[in-house]
């Protein structure tokens, strides 16, 4: 919840005037619990969800989630029909499988590192080209798992596709 990829992507969505809810599955900072491998974790997803929604009742959801928690964000938005659209950040293809996506035709947008170590550029081209629904690629180019050096094409990559996707956002 307070690396910089998962801040630097609430920072844009709230700056364009989308609440925001960050959280930490269980077992991580200050949480309880103990690290479940995406099992729990997926509670943990569906809990935030629900709270969120509470809180904007009828106000359509987007899930965003970054490395294994692109993961389990993914695959919990996918399920919840209240999320219309998605965000992977980091999606680590090297380790992870990302076939349900393959059933997922809700609007997705996953922005990655060229350098990125946890997941190869061409499997990650591979799997989205793949998916059905619209699909968006970013590739941020020198940028690692992290974006070090380069959060600010990697904020601009969200940005702007949310202001595509929804003029009424205020634009960055």
């Amino acid at each position: 919840m307070h690396n910089k990829v998962v801040y630097n992507a609430a920072k844009t969505m709230d700056a364009l005037g989308m609440p925001v809810l960050r959280f930490n599955f269980r077992g991580t900072g200050l949480s309880a619990g103990e690290h479940d491998k995406g099992r729990g974790e997926q509670d943990d997803a569906q809990v935030a969800l629900n709270y969120l929604a509470s809180q904007f009742p009828g106000m359509p959801l987007l899930m965003a989630g970054f490395s294994f928690g692109s993961v389990v964000g993914l695959r919990v938005g996918c399920r919840d029909a209240r999320v219309v659209e998605l965000i992977g950040l980091g999606i680590p293809v090297n380790s992870s499988d990302f076939s349900f996506l393959a059933e997922c035709a809700k609007p997705k947008l996953f922005v990655h590192g060229a350098e990125d170590q946890f997941g190869a550029r061409a499997k990650v081209e591979e799997t989205v080209a793949g998916l059905p629904g619209e699909n968006r690629l970013v590739v941020v180019e020198n940028a690692d798992h992290f974006f070090a050096g380069h959060l600010d094409e990697f904020n601009a990559a969200v940005s702007a596709w949310l202001t595509e996707r929804h003029p009424e956002l205020h634009a960055l």
